[in-house]
């Protein structure tokens, strides 16, 4: 996806979140929305993560960027995860997979031989007027936090 003012604009969507709220994508006052989709609450990978963007959190908000996480998951599953963790920022449940099929993170992945449809690690950066400016698909964890606030924080 381009860096530019012609980035693709991000459909208006929302969806239940941790803290009893409705996340709502449009009319956002952040700079920047981080949105990181994660396979599975509970799961080492998307645990190392979500706790990189905790560690990072303050940096993130200094950058005028909120940071949300999405799974899968039930609302239940995500509070117990976000407490576990600590997590400063609230986790988007998305059972029927209406905002995963949005960004095309639905994807066939092979475990322990067996293919599975499942979340394929991905992140978005969308502005303040809804438009897509930046994304990372297929993450690798390890330094995936740091370039995402590097690339905030990089921007005019």
């Amino acid at each position: 996806m381009a860096d530019s003012p012609s980035a693709a604009t991000v459909n208006n969507f929302s969806a239940s979140m941790t803290g009893d709220q409705t996340f709502q994508l449009g009319g956002r006052p952040a700079k920047y929305t981080v949105l990181y989709f994660y396979p599975k609450d509970n799961t080492p990978g998307c645990t190392t993560e979500s706790m990189a963007f905790r560690d990072r959190h303050d940096e993130f908000l200094a950058a005028g960027t909120e940071i949300y996480g999405i799974s899968r998951d039930s609302l239940r599953s995500h509070e117990g995860f976000k407490s576990k963790l600590g997590l400063p920022f609230e986790l988007i449940s998305d059972p029927e997979e209406l905002v995963c099929n949005q960004f095309g993170v639905m994807k066939i992945k092979n475990m322990y031989g067996k293919q599975v449809r499942g979340v394929e690690r991905s992140t978005f950066v969308v502005d303040a007027h809804g438009r897509l400016v930046k994304e990372w698909r297929g993450v690798k964890v390890p330094d995936h936090v740091d370039e995402v606030l590097e690339f905030v924080k990089s921007q005019p």
